[in-house]
């Protein structure tokens, strides 16, 4: 008879299930510790290049595995729209061990890999427009139960490769021709402010003078006026005084304005 704890629950179904949750953790763990130290096929940071018509182009692949390779089987295809074109294979027996049976299927491919660097690519010479298209890079690794893996690699083929510094050459160029064009719009525009304000202000100091010539010469030949009539002849005088003092004021802040520019 099974013996029950407190709360009437079996012991042994209590250690049944304690034995089935560690066991899940662990299976969790370990696929966790699997999938990162598996093994890892790359191209490189750079997966697409352009290369121009009868050159020689490397096409790259490398691989990785934290725990480590045996009898690691490789092989190479193009994408010829659709149909795989198997270009070279063979086999890496272990770490250190340079590849071995290497069989290449193409007459201008030479396999150029080494486990030194972990490197299985190889050489594409004298490069035709036919050429251009996807290569896959294949691995697999035994030690992780023949999971495979791949790596694409794209080939561009041009009559003529770009030159990025002459491109480069010419933005530079014109960002600079623009920015002292407008500096010289600038300095223009400045110039004819200042001498618009300068001879208005030259002006304005002109007509303030003769109208207070003016107004000496008529106050001496008018008769004294009596005290009604003085205050409308202040009272009339006011608008010329306010008048010019604006027009001061103005020239003051439009000179102010002017040293401003000058200075920056």
């Amino acid at each position: 008879m099974a013996s029950m704890d407190r709360s009437g629950v079996s012991v042994s179904g209590r250690l049944r299930s304690g034995d089935l949750l560690q066991a899940g953790l662990a299976v969790v763990l370990l696929l966790g510790v699997w999938s990162v130290g598996g093994l890892e096929v790359s191209t490189g940071k750079v997966s697409v290049i352009e290369a121009m018509n009868g050159s020689t182009v490397l096409i790259p692949c490398t691989y990785s595995s934290c725990i480590g390779i045996k009898d690691l089987f490789f092989n190479w295809h193009y994408n010829d729209n659709g149909t795989m074109l198997k270009l070279c294979e063979g086999e890496i027996p272990m770490e250190g061990v340079e590849p071995r049976g290497v069989s290449v299927y193409h007459e201008r491919i030479e396999f150029v890999g080494s486990s030194k660097g972990n490197n299985i690519s190889f050489l594409l010479w004298n490069i035709t427009f036919e050429d251009q298209g996807e290569y896959i890079c294949f691995a697999r690794n035994p030690k992780e139960k023949n999971r495979n893996h791949t790596a694409i690699f794209t080939l561009i083929v041009v009559d003529q490769l770009k030159d990025p510094d002459s491109s480069l050459t010419v933005v530079i160029v014109s960002v600079l021709g623009g920015v002292i064009g407008l500096a010289i719009f600038l300095m223009v525009i400045k110039g004819l402010v200042v001498n618009f304000l300068l001879d208005g202000g030259e002006k304005n100091k002109d007509c303030l003078v003769n109208s207070g010539t003016t107004t000496q010469k008529m106050d001496f030949q008018e008769p004294k006026p009596t005290t009604k009539g003085r205050r409308r002849h202040e009272h009339k005088a006011t608008p010329v005084v306010t008048q010019s003092l604006g027009y001061q004021m103005l020239l003051c802040i439009l000179l102010n304005l002017t040293v401003l520019f000058r200075s920056d």
